[in-house]
């Protein structure tokens, strides 16, 4: 089968589209055939090694030498044991490792995995399993009507659905991303819209309940300043550097501000996945699909993430 593959750490121009052998299901796995994948920021930073906390798989070489996690296809093999799906099926959801997917076919347990709604087609569904779950989980509960909400990289995939479910559950939204994705983030709903290229939100007087931060690169110190009393800070991505002052300074801000800061841990699970696509399904929330690549323009594609101008998801289409 034809897969998309790397040996390095490295630029898009490390991989290579190669013959690989199909893989096989376990007796608890699913064979599918993949229809398509999107592309997440998860993709970038396994291929470039950085973040350093991208390289838990291999410190010096990729654990896996293909990538791509959000995955939508057809059952075409189950393994004995395996129940949850049969051969036929039309399922979709984000693979262990976030590897795997930039493929023909791949195997997985699909412990967290969905059935693809009949009203959506495989490039929608391939873009929801990561960058919806992780808006959802980032706000369900966190964030009351008429409260204020702020989201950086929200012109982003996830950014993109934390955006309208922002607005779904009242909040009054700001979206943080760059110049070129404004007008996008005026689409979905946003209210307020800021260019970081031109203005640091965590040094204006604004102050908010919530952030959701989906690039995490400040200090602690300048998010806390951000934030309302008794407001909340989660943070998805970003760098290792960030990461390390939440987990040195979360405490002590948490003690002596009331506000909170911490990292968001995502679990996936397949109800958190059914529910935000059932949004997706009944057309309360969008799916913003910016641009289709196939198999062989992964690198292309991977580049155009990269540069930071994608407005929402890019698939990779194998239909």
């Amino acid at each position: 089968m034809k897969a998309i593959t790397t040996t390095r750490y490295g630029p898009p121009e490390v991989l290579r589209l190669t013959d690989v052998p199909k893989p096989s299901p376990t007796d608890d796995q699913i064979l599918v055939k993949v229809h398509a994948v999107s592309v997440n920021r998860s993709d970038w930073e396994a291929l470039t090694g950085s973040p350093l906390y991208a390289r838990m798989g291999g410190l010096f070489t990729p654990g896996n030498p293909i990538l791509g996690s959000d995955v939508a296809g057809r059952v075409e093999a189950a393994g004995k044991s395996h129940t949850p799906f049969k051969p036929g099926d039309e399922v979709f959801g984000e693979m262990a490792g976030y590897s795997g997917g930039f493929a023909e076919y791949t195997c997985t347990r699909g412990k967290s995995w969905a059935l693809k709604p009949s009203s959506l087609t495989f490039d929608q569904v391939a873009a929801i399993p990561q960058a919806g779950v992780i808006a959802l989980q980032g706000l369900r509960n966190r964030i009351q009507p008429g409260q204020s909400l702020l989201i950086n990289g929200a012109g982003g995939g996830a950014g993109s659905f934390a955006i309208q479910l922002g607005k779904m559950y009242g909040a009054e939204v700001t979206g943080v991303d760059n110049g070129g994705k404004l007008d996008f983030m005026r689409s979905l709903g946003a209210d307020q819209v800021i260019d970081y290229t031109r203005a640091d939100f965590t040094q204006k007087d604004r102050q908010y309940d919530l952030i959701l931060d989906l690039i995490a690169y400040r200090s602690a110190f300048a998010y806390a300043r951000a934030l309302k009393p008794g407001g909340s800070y989660f943070a998805v991505g970003g760098s290792a550097a960030s990461f390390l002052q939440f987990l040195l300074f979360g405490g002590w801000i948490k003690r002596t501000s009331g506000k909170k800061l911490g990292l968001l841990m995502v679990q996936r699970n397949r109800a958190d996945l059914e529910f935000i696509t059932e949004l997706c399904a009944s057309g309360k929330i969008a799916i913003p699909v910016d641009k289709r690549y196939p198999l062989e323009q992964v690198p292309q594609a991977l580049r155009y993430l990269g540069e930071g101008g994608v407005k929402g998801k890019i698939v990779i289409s194998l239909e």
